[in-house]
């Protein structure tokens, strides 16, 4: 293979004439992609963990909500998803309001647009998720939790949701790491993150290779990161004899 490496682009100049160089768009895409990836993730927790428990309530009502949302959200291609949040959402939404989003900075909204995306795709996951952690608790933990006089709400917070989210952490972390690969699909409507910056740097350097190896890098430490991050709450929320402890 002829291939002429030239390691040394990374540190020139761009040519768009920001004071950066090409290495410097690759640490604004990192920090891009590592910052949807928390927001989404934390967005998906809290829908994931609403909707679940919503799942696993007497009402059938409730259910119902929860049904239609995994249902919705699990079945439809991200790709569709991200079109839909930024193309649709905006037009369906009162006009002062969808005015108010389309005019915001485009690469703000860019951004929001793709946390939302991810975030609800991803909460019907992690909704399914805490359901069977739910469902696996022996029946007598609600039970007892109300004979104590506990709300159902406090009963849930205090009794069900700590087992629970023990025993669903390590797919907690899959779903984790997961929403940082899926992160690229955000460069379909227009948000520079990791993979974004990567195409933009081969487009004006022509040199391939490198770029793709320092993004493949540097998707390998944010994987790290994030591992070392939940193997860390891991600990602390261990408890001693505990089966997996």
């Amino acid at each position: 293979m002829n291939y002429n490496w030239n390691w040394e682009v990374l540190v020139q100049p761009v040519a768009t004439g920001e004071p950066s160089t090409y290495m410097g768009w690759i640490g604004t895409g990192f920090a891009t992609t590592f910052a949807l990836t928390v927001c989404a993730w934390i967005l998906a927790l809290v829908a994931g963990t609403f909707f679940g428990i919503l799942r696993t309530l007497p009402p059938a009502a409730a259910r119902a909500i929860g049904t239609t949302y995994v249902s919705v959200f699990r079945n439809i291609p991200l790709i569709v998803q991200f079109f839909i949040w930024y193309f649709v959402v905006p037009e369906l939404l009162p006009t002062p309001v969808g005015d108010w989003i389309k005019g915001i900075a485009p690469n703000l909204q860019f951004f929001i647009v793709s946390v939302f995306a991810l975030g609800i795709y991803t909460g019907s996951r992690i909704c399914e998720q805490l359901r069977a952690g739910i469902r696996a608790l022996p029946r007598g933990q609600r039970s007892a939790g109300l004979a104590m006089g506990f709300s159902l709400l406090q009963t849930y917070r205090y009794i069900i949701l700590p087992q629970v989210f023990r025993h669903i952490l390590p797919p907690l972390t899959s779903e984790f790491l997961i929403i940082s690969k899926n992160s690229a699909v955000a460069s379909t409507i227009g948000l520079l993150e990791l993979s974004g910056q990567a195409r933009q740097l081969v487009d004006y350097t022509a040199q391939p290779y490198e770029s793709f190896i320092v993004v493949t890098l540097a998707y390998v430490l944010m994987n790290f990161l994030i591992l070392h991050f939940m193997g860390w709450i891991r600990k602390r929320t261990s408890l001693p004899g505990l089966m997996g402890d």
